[in-house]
């Protein structure tokens, strides 16, 4: 425990005055958070603490879960808050796997728990293994560094106070002090991608080097340092090209595409960033944006079905 809250402390995750929404799907990550979280309220190094479940209805027993959610919440003194996926009120339609799907519906939930009541951020039960398999995932699907350095241990409301453990110490906490937890069958489908990289390349991986794990761990900490040297940069360059509007930001293309291709496209992203801007993370949105933005003539072009973006006389702005 000494290790997570010098995590904890070291990356500023959690204040004295904080309000912590947890995500509580009832499994060993998220239970041994919720025990970790109790006992810093427990001592005033944080104000309020709230758990969150929601029922992915993907199973005919997912009713169990709410009730074994309900009960720990309980027995920590923690108020639950449930919702069914079929009763939320998202916009918009979820394109890809079951498992983003998933992800996203959370995000959805735990996000409108924060506002309602109030908090401050959101925790999530991450812990070293999930950062491992992440960078796996996002290997396969062509990603950038940004993608490759993986979850970080704060990013926008969510922190991740387990980033740095270990499964096998979750799971040996849980035992040795005799707290239960649920254990999810669908861990080893290999319907999902991340269970097909559990299950079969780790394994093979960790017999080809004993030192995998551990030299895995290094590298996506290596590309955090990058990562953040490149966000640094990115912001700088940003303001070089970028003008303060009444309603945003504009750009200077010309200046824009001056910068290196990467560079150009790093900040391009940061600019829908900090416009709180929807967008799909995807190349060929991009691709599409940096095509209306060099060509000769101006015009508006509708990039996502919530914004456009105009360009006139050599300078972009989102309407």
């Amino acid at each position: 425990m000494k290790n997570i809250f010098n995590f904890i402390e070291q990356h500023s995750l959690i204040k004295k005055e904080s309000s912590v929404v947890i995500g509580l799907s009832g499994g060993p990550d998220s239970v041994f958070l919720l025990n970790l979280l109790a006992s810093l309220r427990d001592q005033g190094k944080l104000k309020k603490l709230i758990a969150a479940h929601l029922d992915h209805e993907w199973r005919d027993d997912s009713h169990q879960d709410v009730a074994f959610c309900t009960q720990i919440a309980k027995k920590y003194k923690t108020p639950l808050i449930t919702a069914k996926i079929s009763e939320l009120s998202i916009s918009g339609k979820f394109n890809g796997s079951l498992e983003e799907t998933g992800r996203k519906a959370r995000r959805f939930f735990f996000e409108a728990v924060k506002k309602k009541h109030g908090a401050h951020i959101i925790a999530l039960g991450h812990h070293a293994q999930d950062q491992q398999e992440t960078f796996f995932i996002r290997l396969l699907r062509g990603a950038t560094i940004t993608g490759l350095a993986s979850m970080q241990p704060k990013r926008g409301v969510y922190i991740r106070p387990l980033l740095q453990t270990n499964k096998t110490g979750i799971l040996d906490f849980l035992h040795k002090n005799n707290i239960p937890y649920l254990t999810d069958p669908s861990n080893q489908s290999n319907k999902f991608l991340r269970n097909r990289i559990r299950n079969n390349l780790f394994p093979q991986l960790q017999k080809t080097d004993n030192r995998f794990a551990k030299k895995l761990n290094e590298t996506i900490e290596n590309l955090g340092q990058t990562e953040q040297l490149l966000q640094q940069i990115t912001k700088k360059a940003f303001l070089e090209v970028s003008t303060k509007t009444e309603t945003g930001f504009s750009l200077d293309t010309k200046k824009l595409f001056a910068l290196h291709p990467i560079l150009y496209k790093r900040v391009l992203m940061h600019w829908l960033c900090i416009e709180n801007l929807p967008f799909p993370a995807s190349k060929g949105f991009f691709d599409e944006m940096i095509k209306f933005l060099q060509a000769p003539t101006g015009g508006i072009h509708q990039l996502h079905h919530d914004w456009k973006m105009a360009k006139k006389q050599g300078f972009a702005c989102i309407k």
